[in-house]
């Protein structure tokens, strides 16, 4: 019986650098689900689902509308578990994530090597090709699929950050920008993203299944990382085409695809994001521990130039302090133990 003929494997080559080809697999999916092949989509604004400023900010608005409200309608009920639910919503994020990824780098390897980097961040015919364009509008779509992490958070009555709900809204956005700007460049940020969401959404599969990760901090690093890398492309896409267009006397490569305003986009919005989770890394992984204090287990025990009581002297202490609470009317304590009504300092424990 032959193999149908979307099925291509063999010895990994330049074309085929998984071994099976993957492109075939997904465009016969595609075209089973949607009823043509996804070379042949276009982003039309208007048509094109969610392509027009209107639409996305009405959903970021109403997110963010949704979120803050569900918060306070939360405040006087008891969290949902939603555990499995929380499982499912982050496996089929960390599937999805790779395969996109998958898709990108079977696209991106043979342009790369044939023709180089910049062609193929900065050439329609290396960045921007049919193939790429479907994958980048797919991309786009996860992102509305992501607002659900933090419909989790309120219904599970976690904290809400403010870095959270920005980037969440934020890298929306920021995917429209460029959908819309044409910017080759956004493969670079595309696939960084997608690289770091396979590890971080695998991470909270586990942790969800109750499993310990030791290495949690270690993916700030790579978001960190990855919006170092992110801003090396774009302020250099950026530069050779605002220096080429309206300044060729300044140092430039040339002429790179995209528009204008998606440059400007790109590089505060990501340049927000480097600044934001630096500032959440040092303040969650690095924080100083004052002289004289002490950690005890996961909590953060502080005890101001004191010796840490053993178990023993712990309940010493308070069977003298219930014993003192229940006899103050007859010796003269007050109801925090002290004679005279004169108050210890308090600690903190």
């Amino acid at each position: 019986m032959s193999k149908p003929s979307w099925i291509q494997a063999g010895a990994p080559t330049l074309d085929r650098p998984f071994g099976l080809q993957l492109w075939p697999i997904f465009e016969k999916a595609y075209e089973a689900t949607i009823g043509y092949k996804p070379q042949d989509f276009r982003f039309t604004s208007g048509e094109t689902p969610i392509s027009t400023l209107q639409t996305c900010a009405t959903i970021l608005a109403s997110y963010y509308i949704v979120i803050f409200g569900g918060r306070e309608l939360m405040r006087r009920r008891e969290p949902f578990q939603l555990n499995g639910l929380f499982k499912l919503h982050n496996f089929y994020l960390t599937v999805i994530s790779g395969v996109l990824l998958a898709l990108f780098a079977e696209q991106l390897i043979p342009t790369i090597y044939r023709h180089g980097i910049f062609f193929a961040v900065c050439d329609h015919a290396g960045g921007w090709t049919d193939k790429m364009v479907i994958l980048y509008y797919l991309n786009y779509l996860t992102k509305f699929l992501e607002l659900l992490d933090t419909g989790f958070l309120v219904l599970k009555k976690k904290p809400l950050t403010f870095l959270h709900t920005y980037h969440h809204g934020a890298t929306a956005f920021l995917c429209y920008t460029q959908l819309v700007g044409h910017t080759s460049v956004s493969w670079v940020v595309i696939t960084l993203n997608l690289m770091v969401h396979v590890v971080m959404y695998w991470y909270y599969f586990q942790s969800a299944r109750g499993i310990r990760i030791w290495w949690k901090k270690y993916i700030t690093i790579m978001q960190i990382t990855q919006f170092v890398l992110d801003l090396g492309f774009v302020y250099f896409a950026s530069w050779t085409y605002f220096t080429s267009t309206y300044w060729p006397w300044l140092p430039n490569a040339g002429k790179c695809a995209g528009e204008e305003f998606a440059a400007i986009a790109g590089i505060c919005i990501i340049s927000s994001y480097l600044v934001l989770f630096i500032g959440f890394y040092f303040a969650t992984y690095k924080k100083a521990v004052p002289k004289g204090r002490r950690r005890a287990t996961s909590a953060l025990v502080e005890m101001k130039d004191e010796k840490v009581p053993t178990v023993g002297e712990a309940r010493r202490k308070l069977s003298q302090g219930a014993n003192a609470l229940a006899n103050g009317h007859t010796t003269g304590a007050t109801p925090n133990g002290t004679p005279n009504g004169r108050a210890t300092r308090s600690r903190k424990a």
